[in-house]
């Protein structure tokens, strides 16, 4: 803790050993989109602006069961493996926020991870400073956690020839409106009266576009499945992602995005998906047996499956607008 003449500044540090290469651990850190398939609560985070030595970032991140988002600033140092960051426009009771990545490269071939917070509240509250003491705090054990887990198992399945993550698409073109399809896909509160196998929805929308959406799906065999996500809209750019809260056992993390993209008269609407996989829950489910690629295949089907039959709906929607 330091003062000066204004907010005294709080400094934390914390560390963590890695069994995985420097480089492949640094590259999770550098690369924001992989931030929400490692980081828990983030759920979408891109970089708005990057001049070669400075970078712009924006970041949509669950805080206190709410989805917040701010701008922040970093500077990469890929030599030095260091990521020196800072937010833009702290909100209260902070005053300021920011802090350092440091991957430092051990003689065993892992490697230890540094992560340094500096801040400072508003007007000095004590309490306000207990608080982010505390969020900081959990924040910094639960990142390194996540970022050690994350890498050392994509470390174990590339030894065994296995990817943890994966990302794949499925599209197509509709006679139509982007208006229309983005619309049918945004509207998650009108498909139980738009899509057959949607029973019901819990749907909220807040303001900036940040959606929850609690769905009840039917099952071939009529039995009911739920699934939870929490979504941002960007309608203006065509663009609606998604992270799933509650993933079934094959996956740790599943995310997604929507583009929607006009051609002429044509619309050109895909989906993608990125999911990382859990080892334990593969074999747990699967078998013992089970191998990576018969996860991937099976979660590729079922997603794709998915993907398809929205698209299948959006497409008759917007063409039947457009008629």
């Amino acid at each position: 803790m330091t003062t000066t003449d204004g907010p005294t500044v709080h400094v934390t540090r914390h560390e963590t050993a890695v069994a995985a290469p420097p480089e492949a651990v640094f590259a999770l850190v550098a690369d924001v989109t992989r931030w929400p398939q490692v980081f828990g609560p983030t759920v979408y985070a891109e970089v708005t602006r990057d001049d070669g030595a400075e970078q712009a970032l924006r970041s949509w991140v669950f805080v206190d069961r709410e989805v917040r988002s701010w701008d922040s600033r970093r500077t990469l140092d890929r030599t030095a493996r260091t990521i020196v960051f800072r937010q833009d426009v702290p909100s209260a009771p902070l005053a300021a926020m920011g802090g350092e990545w440091r991957v430092e490269a051990d003689p065993a071939g892992g490697c230890r991870v540094v992560l340094l917070h500096d801040y400072s509240v508003v007007d000095d509250d004590p309490q306000a400073a207990e608080r982010v003491a505390a969020a900081v705090e959990a924040t910094g054990v639960t990142e390194l956690d996540a970022l050690r887990t994350t890498a050392e198992q994509a470390a174990a399945a590339g030894g065994e020839g296995g990817e943890l993550t994966f990302t794949f698409s499925d599209g197509g073109r509709i006679q139509g409106s982007a208006r229309d399809v983005y619309a049918f896909l945004d509207r998650a509160d009108l498909w139980p009266e738009r899509l057959p196998h949607v029973a019901v929805t819990r749907f909220t929308e807040e303001e900036g576009g940040v959606q929850i959406l609690d769905m009840d799906t039917r099952g071939p065999d009529g039995s009911l499945h739920n699934s939870r996500s929490v979504r941002v809209s960007f309608p203006e750019r065509g663009l609606l992602v998604h992270k799933q809260l509650k993933v079934p056992a094959l996956m740790a993390c599943h995310t997604g995005r929507w583009t929607v993209v006009q051609h002429g008269e044509e619309v050109t609407a895909t989906s993608w998906h990125t999911v990382t996989l859990d080892p334990a829950g593969v074999r747990r489910v699967l078998g013992e047996a089970a191998t990576l690629a018969d996860a991937r295949s099976l979660v590729r089907h079922a997603l794709g499956t998915n993907s398809s039959t929205m698209l299948r709906y959006a497409r008759a929607h917007a063409e039947a607008a457009r008629a």
